[in-house]
């Protein structure tokens, strides 16, 4: 397997999260970033977040035990918008997370109730670790299973059902979508904008809330609460809904063959994320530091020219990568990940790697499982780097195979003492093909 290459002074410091003072406004801020693909009152709420602190909510649904970079989008709006002196409520839906909202193809699979309410908690603590819980505007988390499981299935239909046309409902984009599937929705996702709805109306009487951000995909359920708290309380309330992330071939962002980046780094390691972010490609990589990273507009430009200019050193890459993943899991975990691929390299010492670190490595490469009497040749035919024990042969005599980055020089040469912490190996062949070996 072929990684990124390793990353040069560009990946040096870490920028805390700060706005950028070049905007008068942060809602001009966010606009440039591309974080606006629709919305209410535009003008509205330009004044709106230029005035006084308001209180803005964002939802997460748990139908799943970790957020994905999707979620991050929102996430770091969150972030910009309490930097700007806002106060953020973090919704973690565990009502909402035992319906999910419908999907376009076909009906969601019901979760049992305690993996939800364990999810809750895994949510709860990672929508936590980008929010500041102190200050005049300390955000606060809220759970919407606190308001909806005392409301009796009458009251539901009296106070909120009755503000909704069943018309309009039917005209929101997921649930049109599956009307004319062979699926069909049922009535259980169909009601599920009601819910959406009952929130922005709960967190308006109770916290002034006066704001909802989201994904487009989402922008029905936006407008559910707005138009919600218009009806029930007479009341103008906004909402926000941020592009969907896609590359510049029109491929959903963060998904691999089908699975999600994590925000979890037991499922996605600072290392893969790393790799993630390194592995951007140019016509994508600027648009990239807009949205996720908080560098000012002057620096995302001079990065824009590095691109044009100097394309090769992928500088702009390594600042994203640097960027977002130092956000997400910290400063000591984006340095261990950029050690290891310094490591792999040959530009660092692989034997000073943590079991964690060379674990992540490991697993984002073809590998085998050997005993440390194999040979060398063994192991390049095991793991693919080679298709047979001749070819083996043929590298090592050329001079292009390393383990652990020291020179294999003869064909005879095991495993035996190759283990570094956890009883990893990396084995390479020529500059850049690299696989992993775990040794027993």
């Amino acid at each position: 397997m072929t990684t990124g290459s390793a990353p040069d002074n560009e990946t040096s410091a870490l920028r805390p999260p700060q706005n950028d003072a070049s905007f008068a406004n942060i809602w001009d801020e966010i606009v440039w970033r591309g974080l606006v693909h629709v919305s209410t009152d535009a003008d509205a709420l330009r004044e709106l977040l230029a005035g006084p602190p308001i209180t803005f909510y964002c939802g997460f649904d748990p139908t799943a035990p970790s957020l994905h970079l999707g979620n991050l989008v929102q996430l770091l709006l969150m972030c910009r918008l309490q930097l700007a002196g806002h106060r953020p409520l973090g919704l973690v839906g565990g009502s909402t997370g035992l319906i999910g909202d419908p999907k376009p193809t076909s009906e969601r699979t019901l979760n049992d109730e305690a993996v939800v309410a364990e999810w809750v908690g895994y949510l709860q603590a990672q929508v936590s670790r980008f929010l500041s819980f102190e200050g005049s505007n300390a955000a606060q988390l809220v759970n919407n299973l606190d308001w909806t499981a005392p409301m009796s299935a009458i009251e539901f239909l009296r106070d909120i059902g009755k503000h909704y046309r069943v018309g309009t409902m039917l005209k929101k984009d997921a649930v049109s979508a599956r009307l004319n599937s062979d699926e069909g929705i049922s009535y259980t996702e169909f009601s599920y904008q009601i819910l959406q709805g009952l929130d922005f109306r709960r967190l308006h009487l109770d916290y002034g809330c006066v704001l909802q951000t989201g994904g487009s995909d989402q922008w029905g359920n936006l407008t559910s609460g707005v138009d919600l708290v218009r009806k029930a309380e007479g009341a103008t309330v906004h909402a926000i809904g941020t592009p969907l992330v896609t590359n510049a071939d029109g491929r959903k962002f963060g998904k691999s063959e089908g699975n999600a980046v994590w925000l979890d780094r037991a499922l996605t390691s600072p290392y893969a994320m790393y790799q993630f972010w390194l592995n951007t490609d140019d016509a994508d990589v600027i648009d990239r530091l807009k949205v996720f990273t908080f560098l000012p507009r002057a620096e995302i430009e001079r990065y824009s020219q590095l691109v044009r200019d100097e394309p090769f050193r992928r500088a702009a890459q390594k600042r994203l990568a640097l960027e977002v993943t130092g956000f997400v899991h910290g400063a000591a975990s984006v340095h261990a990940a950029i050690a290891a691929s310094q490591a792999l390299f040959g530009q660092g010492d692989l034997s000073a790697l943590d079991a964690e670190t060379l674990a992540a490595v490991i697993a984002e490469l073809p590998r085998a499982e050997l005993a440390e009497s194999d040979t060398v040749v063994h192991a390049l035919v095991a793991t693919g780097l080679c298709a047979s024990a001749g070819e083996a042969r043929r590298a090592i005599a050329q001079g292009g195979v390393s383990l652990n980055n020291v020179a294999v020089s003869s064909d005879d040469e095991t495993l035996a003492g190759a283990a570094l912490a956890g009883g990893a190996a990396v084995l390479r062949r020529g500059k850049k093909t690299l696989a992993g070996l775990i040794l027993r």
